[in-house]
């Protein structure tokens, strides 16, 4: 395939390479569709930045995410995907062949996947933006080993919260999790580790109102939704947990989305416009879970497979074929 723009034309594109995207491209890729995978920003998505994932059928002692990941795009580069390096920034569904800027330039897919998963939801308080990187993170797996010996915050109530806490405690002195509700979210066997775990603190009720810091993390200011209390916490770091917002802004418009922003798709992972779908997180605000996404990957894939073995089947003069 020539890398120089327009005449990268394929059949199946698959946007995002978590494992939504690399499912898809596993199953693209056995039925004969030499898809392409454009990465992302982050090669495996979030998964890989999951320290350990025990939930995934078939690894009974758990798997590393980025580990994962690197089985998902070897699985699928076995059979034909090429995972290309590269970001989508802009997208033409206007007419066939649908048209992807990237980084690289220009592809040009008869068929489009949407698998660009989901970001961190930030606080949007004072100092967060300052001091991301000096003391605020989104990812314990990536800098948890920073805060060794060090005390450590974590804002959130969900499975997600809970296991990187758990997962910070290796490094960290102390963890106090702080959530703004009475009672957490999380799955039972995840809140009663934490709750055994010596390291393990818990502030309820209460929200950061401000993160405080010059050149690195010191202070949060905190508040008691109940009281309206205000009070301070000094902690060298502060990691925050609060839920996704899907990665489709280059969509807006484009394709029908809920009120959240997540894509539209029914049971056979088709949005609104023909032979584009969408699988994992860009569509799922409710399980977001590896097996979840892989699943609708595959679905999608399978799907794109039936669309294209259609057109092919139309008489001269039809659909375009492909």
């Amino acid at each position: 395939m020539s890398n120089n723009g327009k005449d990268r034309h394929v059949k199946v594109l698959v946007l995002g390479s978590g494992p939504a995207g690399l499912a898809a491209a596993l199953y693209a890729a056995r039925a004969e569709l030499a898809p392409v995978v454009l990465t992302g920003m982050q090669l495996g998505g979030q998964a890989a930045i999951t320290h350990l994932i025990e939930n995934y059928p078939g690894f009974p002692e758990g798997v590393g995410g980025a580990q994962l990941g690197e089985l998902f795009q070897k699985q699928a580069e076995r059979f034909g995907a090429k995972v290309e390096f590269d970001m989508a920034h802009e997208v033409d569904f206007s007419q066939r062949p649908y048209k992807v800027v990237a980084d690289s330039g220009e592809y040009l897919a008869d068929t489009i996947i949407i698998s660009t998963g989901a970001s961190p939801v930030h606080l949007n308080v004072p100092g967060e933006e300052k001091l991301t990187g000096r003391g605020v993170s989104y990812c314990a797996t990536c800098d948890g080993w920073f805060f060794k010996d060090k005390k450590v915050a974590i804002v959130g109530g969900g499975d997600s919260a809970f296991e990187e806490a758990l997962f910070i405690t290796r490094y960290a002195s102390s963890v106090t999790l702080i959530h703004r509700r009475d009672e957490f979210r999380a799955g039972a066997i995840l809140q009663k580790r934490a709750k055994d775990h010596p390291k393990m603190n818990f502030i309820l009720n209460t929200v950061v109102t401000e993160i405080v810091g010059d050149d690195k993390l010191t202070t949060l200011k905190l508040r008691n939704v109940q009281t309206n209390e205000e009070s301070t916490f000094d902690t060298d770091g502060l990691f925050i947990f609060i839920g996704h917002t899907p990665n489709t802004q280059m969509f807006e418009g484009k394709l029908e989305m809920s009120d959240l922003g997540y894509i539209i798709a029914n049971d056979k992972m088709e949005t609104s416009v023909p032979g584009v779908f969408a699988a994992g997180e860009v569509a799922d605000p409710h399980f977001r879970q590896v097996i979840t996404s892989a699943g609708m990957g595959a679905a999608a894939a399978i799907q794109a497979t039936r669309y294209l073995e259609g057109e092919e089947s139309v008489p001269e003069g039809g659909a375009v074929s492909s």
